[in-house]
């Protein structure tokens, strides 16, 4: 019989990684342009920019998602569940506005 996840103790992290966890929060952030419903109840599609290149990211999720209470490295677990997806592409061209037509003289 397998034991259950309830049964099985959690790994021990080691403290590098909650100094990773405070280095997250200094990481930059992509810009949330808009936000959409999804195509299941609960779920939305947020479209992020990233601010530096222009590349376009959907991010495609749930509204909510349960996960543990904050370790003692910093931590959350979110379990087996996939949390979410995301797809990018290249930022689009930017084309120069064409010339306004010059005055005439009369």
């Amino acid at each position: 019989m397998w034991p259950s996840h309830a049964q099985q103790q959690p790994a021990q992290v080691p403290q590098q990684q909650f100094q990773q966890s405070a280095e997250w929060a200094k990481l930059p952030k992509m810009i949330l342009e808009r936000q959409f419903a999804g195509p299941l109840q609960d779920t939305v599609i947020q479209r992020l920019r990233d601010p530096v290149d222009g590349t376009i990211c959907y991010l495609y999720l749930p509204i909510s998602a349960p996960h543990s209470p904050t370790t003692a490295t910093g931590f959350v677990q979110y379990g087996p569940n996939t949390i979410g997806s995301i797809n990018c592409v290249p930022a689009p061209p930017v084309f120069p506005a064409p010339p306004a037509p010059a005055a005439r003289k009369q």
